[in-house]
């Protein structure tokens, strides 16, 4: 068993985080049935452009709005209890979208099941920084990447051929049923996690949101907002690239599905590799890599005309996740192990809150054309880049010149 033990280690996977891997395998391969065709369930159900673009701006608020608290209640209440509420919460949401069929009850239920993914996102990453070491933190997070995804790969397909089976309404309904099954089978797995030990915060720091603003060193704040830049690349087209493969290229579900497959492949093949590399030799220059293929893909879909082109859009699409662990660990260096749920719930509740109006501005930008909606996005994109090389770039030169400094100091003494 000693090469299991040593894949394991490899591979980062304590107990806690092996649970956590099954919980995120379960309930995302009951989510992703359904949730990549919420915008032509919308469009199904009646809504028109704006709601649409309203459901992505909700999304991405929410992912906001929820981050901070998701990260306070994981510090206080610790990883099985918050997981626990969050998923609950999640199968009351789908239970809402399926009794109800009105577009107003998936705006309504996106608050509720929308919490497993929001929510839990600080409690992740904080998990991964309480069960493993610094050095170690992109392959932690890489192994979640992968894990997320391979529902992502798989499901996707099978709710595409319950849709052109069974329609766009119907298909929905039953994944959703399928969802509701799968993430109640998860709470008796839930209850299996032990609450890693960690620092205790001093009791006035806690639930202080602006606090742990202060907390951000300068490295921090530079990569906020270099990634807010890059999302607003990503939510500007996010809601409509099914719309656009179906209406615009004439693709069916059962297709949207295997291009969604493809994403995922290329994400999968790439993470692992680049977590390890990462962990060795720095990370910058792989979340220089991702930012890039974020701007990418907008101009990618742009010329896109057939089946075979979108393949090559989607790959591309997954490849940027070859840094975001990176990134993701980059965050974690950054907090107060003590705050970490905090620090990284408020990181992403500054960042998806001012990124969140970008699918509103993406409806606009969608009602004048396709093609504008994806160059906007790719000029945005194209600023975050910039602007991160630019700050790395800088960064680096400060460190060369303290280091001077300092040797200079040494040899006066």
């Amino acid at each position: 068993m000693n090469w299991l033990r040593s894949v394991a280690d490899f591979f980062g996977l304590k107990r806690n985080l092996a649970i956590l891997l099954l919980a995120i395998l379960v309930i995302g391969t009951g989510e992703e049935l359904w949730m990549r065709f919420v915008p032509k369930f919308l469009q199904a159900l009646g809504a028109g452009v704006f709601v649409i673009g309203l459901y992505d701006a909700i999304r991405t608020l929410l992912g906001a709005v929820y981050a901070y608290p998701g990260g306070v209640i994981v510090d206080r209440w610790g990883h099985r209890r918050s997981f626990l509420l969050f998923n609950i919460v999640s199968i009351v949401g789908y239970a809402l979208v399926l009794l109800i069929p009105h577009w107003g009850a998936v705006i309504a239920g996106m608050f509720l099941f929308l919490s497993w993914s929001c929510f839990s996102l600080p409690a992740t990453l904080s998990l991964v920084a309480a069960a493993l070491e610094a050095n170690r933190h992109s392959m932690g997070i890489g192994v979640q990447m992968v894990i997320r995804r391979l529902p992502i790969m798989i499901a996707p397909f099978f709710g595409g051929m319950l849709i052109d089976r069974f329609g766009v309404e119907g298909g929905v309904r039953i994944a959703l049923v399928i969802s509701i099954i799968l993430s109640g089978a998860t709470i008796f797995v839930q209850q299996k996690f032990e609450d890693e030990s960690k620092p205790e915060a001093a009791p006035e720091a806690r639930l202080n949101f602006w606090q742990s603003l202060r907390a951000f060193n300068s490295p921090m704040r530079r990569l906020l907002l270099s990634d807010i830049l890059v999302r607003f690349c990503e939510r500007i087209t996010y809601a409509w690239v099914v719309i656009f493969a179906m209406d615009y290229i004439g693709l069916n579900a059962k297709e949207v599905g295997v291009l969604i497959a493809v994403e995922m492949l290329a994400a999968t093949l790439c993470i692992i590799p680049s977590s390890y590399f990462a962990d060795r030799y720095g990370r910058e220059p792989f979340v220089i890599v991702t930012f890039i293929m974020f701007t990418l893909f907008p101009i990618s879909l742009l010329v896109s005309r057939s089946f075979a082109a979108l393949l090559v859009a989607f790959a591309i699409r997954g490849s940027k996740e070859f840094g975001d662990t990176s990134r993701k660990a980059l965050i974690i260096g950054y907090c107060d192990p003590a705050r970490c749920g905090q620090m990284v719930g408020a990181y992403y509740l500054v960042r998806d809150l001012i990124v969140s109006p970008a699918a509103l501005l993406g409806a606009y930008l969608w009602k004048q054309g396709a093609e504008l909606n994806f160059l906007v996005a790719t000029g945005f994109g194209i600023a975050g880049t910039i602007f991160y090389i630019k700050t790395i770039r800088d960064q680096r030169e400060d460190e060369l010149e303290n280091m001077k400094e300092e040797i200079a100091r040494r040899r006066f003494k």
